[in-house]
């Protein structure tokens, strides 16, 4: 702490020690600056700044409607890394030849996916047809806050029901065109 300095005495005690005066708060009058090695101030502001939030990537998981049920489960296995990791994920169901006329089978898939990945994920963009692929992103769930301890209850007080979470319609991301299945009459 020295105080209120003239600009060229606080310049000539920088250059005494080796190091720089830096401008710390312009806006501030006089203006505040410190003496310091601005190299090795950048250095570890750059490092700090990386490890400080985990920048979210977009991880993609490709298929095709054949895919076998414990090759999905696989795949959907390490989604759900991805997301509790805080990563989105892309589903991409590609259709190749005859596969396009089936396009019913990739939207039950992915439905399925979603379903099963509802806890830890939500949905930011649903299932839809570009060109030859259909695909839908995930994004992580909000976490929940960890649990606080709370004052023990009375051994006579009944737990409350929780809320549940409204399921994801089918019907909102299932394609337009695609018909129902008829029913045999008995």
């Amino acid at each position: 702490m020295a105080g209120v300095v003239q600009t060229d005495e606080a310049l000539r005690r920088a250059r005494d020690v080796g190091m720089d005066l830096v401008e710390v708060s312009p806006a501030e009058r006089p203006p505040v600056c410190k003496i310091m090695d601005y190299g090795k101030f950048k250095y570890s502001q750059s490092k700090s700044q990386k490890h400080k939030h985990h920048e979210q990537k977009l991880k993609e998981v490709r298929m095709r409607p054949k895919t076998d049920a414990h090759d999905r489960l696989i795949k959907v296995e390490h989604a759900k890394q991805w997301l509790e990791h805080g990563d989105r994920v892309q589903f991409t169901m590609v259709f190749k030849g005859r596969e396009r006329q089936h396009q019913d089978l990739g939207y039950k898939a992915l439905i399925d996916i979603m379903k099963e990945l509802d806890e830890v994920a939500k949905v930011e963009r649903a299932p839809k047809m570009e060109g030859g692929r259909l695909s839908m992103v995930l994004v992580p769930a909000k976490a929940a806050p960890p649990p606080t301890k709370k004052p023990s209850k009375p051994a006579d007080a009944k737990p409350k029901p929780k809320p549940a979470a409204a399921p994801i319609s089918a019907a909102a991301v299932a394609p337009a065109a695609a018909p129902e299945p008829a029913q045999p009459s008995s």
